[in-house]
């Protein structure tokens, strides 16, 4: 597998590019801004973007994903529980004073239980409200590599006090989605360091015991 992780935009979201060493196909997650950048680092790897992949719809991590889908035409993917708020995107843009982005359109619905593939190498949709009603993770179980989105931080968890956000809902899915992965597994967060399920599990404020 490759896997590259860097920030993007005004609030350092974590975009992966995700790619198949022998097929050189890849999918990008969480391509909030710098489309450039992440076409830069794709030409670099010899990669091919199959699938654009969005955890939620807030504008830090959506924002650049139609350009990028002009310039690879990679289908656009998101759960269905955010579609109707896309068009808030801009609203976000403006709050942040960040370049609008327009008219987001999805291509395709992510479910739990969905795959996502990039040639050989593939993720599992994990469903986990809270952070927004549509927000989800993805699992790639052989890496043992959790894209986290903004439900999981090192040492933290997503907000919950904007639109579509529900304490409740995010702590049923961290306790019965994400914490009943391998303490092994490497999560990806939507910001900040990287971490892994064993830490947060014992010295997260949230999760700990």
């Amino acid at each position: 597998m490759i896997h590259e992780v860097f920030p993007v935009g005004p609030l350092d979201c974590n975009c992966s590019i995700i790619g198949d060493e022998t097929t050189h196909e890849a999918m990008v997650i969480d391509p909030g801004a710098n489309i450039e950048g992440i076409l830069a680092r794709c030409a670099k790897l010899g990669l091919t973007i199959k699938q654009i992949i969005v955890t939620h719809y807030h504008v830090d991590h959506v924002g650049g994903a139609m350009k990028l889908k002009a310039a690879t035409g990679a289908p656009i993917l998101l759960n269905q529980a955010d579609h109707d708020l896309l068009a808030t995107v801009d609203v976000q843009a403006k709050w942040l004073g960040m370049e609008p982005p327009g008219e987001v359109i999805v291509d395709l619905t992510l479910s739990d239980g969905d795959k996502v593939k990039a040639g050989k190498i593939e993720g599992q949709v994990l469903h986990t409200p809270g952070h927004t009603e549509g927000s989800i993770c993805v699992y790639f179980e052989a890496e043992k590599k959790l894209i986290a989105g903004d439900t999981l931080f090192a040492g933290g968890i997503g907000r919950t006090d904007l639109p579509g956000g529900d304490y409740n809902k995010i702590m049923s899915s961290l306790h019965t989605t994400v914490l009943a992965l391998p303490d092994d597994v490497v999560v990806i967060p939507g910001h900040g360091e990287l971490t892994t399920i064993g830490i947060e599990r014992e010295n997260n404020p949230f999760l700990a015991k």
